[in-house]
């Protein structure tokens, strides 16, 4: 035991390399590609009838991307995009930055659309089946209404208070403590990390916070397996996202893994390299249960705040305190 911590040097690491980024979502999914081909659609149709509005967006763009390969007309076009394009849009200049106040995480409102629709229609045959065929159908129609509601909660985003305590490391996700140990990472200093796991149930929000300020340094996405996120190995074995950050105030880096289980098959994450981010600004989530593991160096000196068990909120939830800097 090192600090109350258990020490242990698992093959943690992974051994296979990392897979291209081309999107916030570079696992894809149905959802996202039902989306992507809705906005050709949408795009046919803005420059064919609303040509005016093509070109004022045009002139409110700002960036740049050599060799584009993503067609910006607007900035719902940079949703999947906005880690690897140039081009964005100042939040005066988008007429859809009201979305991302709708209590709902931004990333999953194609499914959260598209669920509600099959589950109100569902509940809607039911209640005329109930009437014409059988009461049986009451048992679909509470159902699919219960489903709906899983949807909208799964989905939600909400605001969080975010302590202002400069030596504070945050939480990135909310969930449960499941492992807070010290394990084996080559590239951190001494080779070792200290690593704090949280697993996310289908009942947690599933929208991923960063825990301190800094720079983000280096972005991986490892196409892998969707074991269940309790599991062992799930750490070496499971899809998942790795972000690192130089913390502003130390100078030492930090590692965010967002790692997939056995529902979780989609990981978001909207962060660019050289980026400066803020503590508990919101930067990706996860898709239904899942795990985010948090690492940090070792030899850092620091007071840590929670314990395998506890519950804790991203952005919210103190995990440690940096003492000294």
């Amino acid at each position: 035991m090192v600090n109350g911590m258990a020490t242990l040097n698992p093959p943690g690491n992974l051994v296979r390399s990392s897979a291209p980024i081309t999107s916030i979502q570079p696992g894809s999914g149905f959802c996202m590609r039902l989306e992507l081909a809705w906005g050709k659609v949408r795009r046919t149709y803005l420059r064919l009838f609303r040509r005016g509005y093509v070109e004022r967006m045009a002139a409110q763009r700002l960036g740049e991307c050599p060799n584009c390969a993503h067609d910006i007309v607007d900035p719902r076009d940079l949703k999947f995009y906005r880690n690897v394009c140039g081009h964005y849009f100042r939040p005066e200049d988008d007429p859809f930055h009201y979305r991302e106040s709708l209590g709902f995480a931004r990333a999953g409102l194609a499914e959260l659309v598209l669920f509600s629709v099959l589950c109100l229609a569902i509940a809607v045959a039911s209640l005329v089946a109930v009437n014409f065929v059988h009461r049986i159908f009451w048992v679909s129609f509470a159902v699919s209404l219960a489903g709906w509601a899983f949807v909208l909660w799964f989905f939600r985003d909400p605001e969080r208070l975010i302590p202002t305590d400069r030596q504070a490391l945050l939480s990135p996700a909310d969930g449960t403590v499941t492992h807070l140990e010290e394990v084996a990472e080559p590239d951190f200093p001494g080779g070792r990390a200290l690593r704090i796991s949280i697993f996310l149930s289908i009942l947690s929000v599933h929208v991923n916070r960063l825990p301190r300020s800094g720079r983000v340094l280096n972005l991986r996405y490892f196409p892998g397996k969707f074991a269940d996120a309790r599991t062992r190995n799930c750490q070496v074995d499971n899809e998942q996202f790795w972000t690192d950050i130089e913390d502003a105030a130390t100078g030492k880096m930090l590692r965010v893994k967002q790692i997939a289980g056995v529902a979780a098959r989609r990981i978001v994450c909207s962060l660019r390299p050289e980026e400066d981010v803020r503590a508990g600004d919101r930067f990706g989530m996860i898709k239904f249960g899942s795990r985010t593991d948090l690492l940090l160096p070792a030899d850092v000196d620091k007071q840590v705040l929670v314990k395998v068990g506890d519950p804790v909120k991203g952005g919210s939830t103190v995990l440690l305190r940096l003492t000294s800097s």
